[in-house]
């Protein structure tokens, strides 16, 4: 049973729902009832989109669950997003310090909840799935409760990178969920090619079933016949954003080191 307090959880996803049908958004939900109805697990989805988090969960609301999604330090420390994502009682990732968060989601797990994961750590520009890493698992395995694979698509039509943002009438999400997975911590690395695969099935499945055609979209895999990146295409690009965000962040400490020295030579 989850000793988790929600005052905030459940008026945020009403005003979710309600934001979306203003918006005319269809969501089709299919396979929800492969989320267990009480106790832990890890919900692993594919990651396409800002808005990933919002609409993942909705994954769990026909078992009435609520998810506690692991996400980047960055999000908690923002001055508008920060105090919100405590509320809903999401788990910190600082990606310098993982054992915390990692020991936070076995808590969670312990306590009957459902944590989300999204194994690929970033946004996929290529709009498949790129390489995992081997949390979702490992939690499920040492917690002992069901790993639940899931896929999103037409998020990315919303908000994504490189992308305007577009909250027009009419977009089609789908959310599919697949058959819990059982995971037993012996074999990690073979555990975590089984949820990518799995993964894939369900994505494959998903974009061949979607409304809109893929050819000549810029939201869809090259492989479906749309303009995104290629995987190789989309890690340059990955590379090249972090070799920008990481001379940004040097710039910055420069200028902050210069300023304290400016004041301590003032104080002089």
């Amino acid at each position: 049973m989850s000793a988790v307090r929600d005052l905030t959880y459940p008026p945020v996803v009403l005003a979710a729902k309600t934001a979306f049908k203003v918006l005319g958004m269809t969501i089709d939900i299919r396979g929800a009832e492969h989320i267990p109805r009480s106790g832990g697990a890890v919900l692993a989805l594919n990651h396409i989109s800002y808005v990933d988090f919002i609409l993942g969960g909705f994954a769990a609301q026909p078992s009435k669950r609520l998810v506690r999604f692991m996400a980047k330090r960055e999000l908690f420390t923002h001055r508008a997003a920060g105090p919100l994502m405590r509320s809903l009682h999401h788990i910190e990732v600082d990606r310098g310090e993982g054992l915390a968060s990692y020991a936070e989601a076995l808590r969670y797990l312990r306590e009957g909840e459902v944590v989300g994961i999204f194994p690929e750590a970033t946004i996929s520009r290529a709009m498949e799935l790129k390489e995992f890493k081997s949390g979702a698992p490992r939690l499920a395995a040492a917690t002992e409760v069901p790993l639940v694979p899931a896929v999103l698509w037409g998020t990315q039509r919303m908000m994504t990178k490189d992308h305007p943002r577009d909250f027009s009438r009419g977009h089609h999400i789908t959310i599919a969920v697949g058959q819990p997975l059982h995971p037993t911590g012996a074999h990690p690395v073979a555990e975590t090619a089984e949820l990518k695969a799995s993964m894939a099935a369900l994505l494959d499945e998903t974009i061949r079933g979607y409304p809109d055609t893929p050819d000549g979209q810029w939201w869809a895999p090259a492989s479906y016949g749309g303009t995104a990146p290629t995987l190789a295409e989309a890690a340059q690009l990955d590379a090249a954003e972090k070799r920008e965000r990481a001379k940004k962040f040097v710039a910055k400490e420069r200028e902050k080191r210069a300023k304290a020295a400016a004041r301590q030579a003032r104080k002089r």
